[in-house]
């Protein structure tokens, strides 16, 4: 037999296994209660509209001969013309050339890291930030450091930073415009570009839009190509995942570099997906926003409750505008791993420990809870039942 694991890469064994994949498994199990996968609720997804912008594709043929053909490795142009007015909208000013559709953002975060990281090179993150893009960066054999370090002028070389400014993952947390501006001032003094992702931005449930990274930047820069910013988005969270239909926005200079990388991974979107999504997102967007926020809203509105009515001394959370998380502070004596294994075990609901979302030196006692899964009248059983867990763990 062929010995496979002496002819693997050295990068493969930095590349783990996602803890929030995992959770994706419990999602049709009736009796967990999941806090778990960070994913949409399929009640909100837009079948009937999908099914008519389907149906208006292919019964005219010479649409349909489009949706079924290779296309442009950096997008359809419709889609990416769309894109342009939208960004506009945010505060972007750019072109098409400065826009490229990926599958899903996912993907724009791997041919980012693939194009700027070299074996070694030291990526600026939140600690805790995202784990799709640690695991992205970890296969292109990067090190770590947090994006403290923009602040010191003296601080070790590293490559870019990695943030997430809207209600982030995994702490729901959201940045000031005060706070974007000084990361835009220390990233200039050094020297380092910013990769943006913004996957959440649109999640808000209250409180006033902040003007993205980007946005500030160009402004400040004179222009996109100007721009030390690099963004990406995707419809996922507001329309449908499975359509996979992500986009990045920055100089045009480095968007046709990635547009190669995509050319070598994939060749291209599916066009067919692209058509759909151009069909949905012009008809529908405001109105999907709006539905989802407000399912969202009252089962981030439940957990919330459900935690100041159940949860004991020592235990602290965040309290996020927007988004689909919340990070919570467990007592110093409960590890978070061995929380979220009883946790499924003993009560049947399930969590993610916080340790996976560092890339070095975790706080150990942190979960976070992922709620638009969790219908309000679960959301409060859930979280009794982790309550009377955490008690037993301390031993009260």
């Amino acid at each position: 037999m062929t010995d496979w694991s002496g002819l693997y890469a050295s990068r493969v064994s930095r590349i783990q296994s996602s803890d929030v994949r995992e959770q994706a498994r419990l999602m049709g199990q009736a009796d967990i209660i999941s806090f778990g996968g960070g994913i949409p609720d399929p009640a909100v997804f837009p079948h009937a509209d999908i099914a008519e912008a389907a149906h208006r594709i292919l019964i005219d043929p010479a649409k349909a001969r489009v949706a079924l053909q290779y296309s442009e490795s950096g997008g359809w142009r419709p889609l990416r013309e769309w894109l342009v007015a939208y960004m506009g909208t945010l505060g972007v000013a750019c072109g098409p050339d400065n826009i490229l559709i990926t599958s899903g953002s996912q993907q724009g975060l791997d041919l980012i890291g693939r194009l700027l990281l070299s074996p070694g090179d030291r990526v600026l993150a939140e600690a805790p930030t995202y784990i799709g893009a640690l695991r992205a960066f970890d296969a292109c054999e990067a090190t770590y450091g947090t994006v403290d370090e923009l602040a010191d002028p003296a601080g070790p070389k590293a490559k870019f930073g990695y943030v997430m400014p809207d209600f982030q993952n995994p702490m729901g947390t959201c940045l000031t415009q005060d706070e974007r501006l000084t990361l835009l001032d220390h990233a200039a003094a050094r020297g380092i570009p910013l990769v943006e992702d913004s996957a959440y931005e649109k999640l808000r449930y209250e409180g006033e839009p902040v003007p993205s990274l980007l946005a500030l930047d160009v402004e400040r820069s004179g222009g996109i190509d100007k721009a030390r910013v690099i963004y990406t988005s995707t419809f996922s969270k507001v329309i449908v995942p499975s359509l996979r239909v992500g986009w990045v926005v920055g100089p045009a200079e480095v968007v046709h570099r990635l547009m190669l990388m995509k050319q070598a991974a994939d060749l291209h979107t599916s066009t067919f997906n692209q058509m759909l999504m151009l069909d949905l997102a012009s008809r529908i967007l405001e109105d999907r926003i709006a539905v989802v926020n407000d399912l969202y809203r009252r089962r981030r509105d439940a957990t919330l409750g459900a935690l100041e009515a159940h949860m004991p001394p020592g235990v602290a959370w965040t309290r996020p505008q927007g988004g689909m998380y919340l990070w919570v502070t467990l007592p110093p004596a409960i590890d978070g791993q061995d929380f979220a294994r009883r946790a499924l075990a003993e009560e049947r609901v399930a969590v993610v420990a916080g340790r996976s979302f560092y890339p070095a030196n975790p706080q150990l006692n942190t979960i976070r809870l992922a709620f638009p899964q969790t219908r309000e009248d679960r959301a409060g059983e859930g979280i009794a039942r982790l309550a009377g867990l955490i008690r037993r763990m301390v031993g009260n």
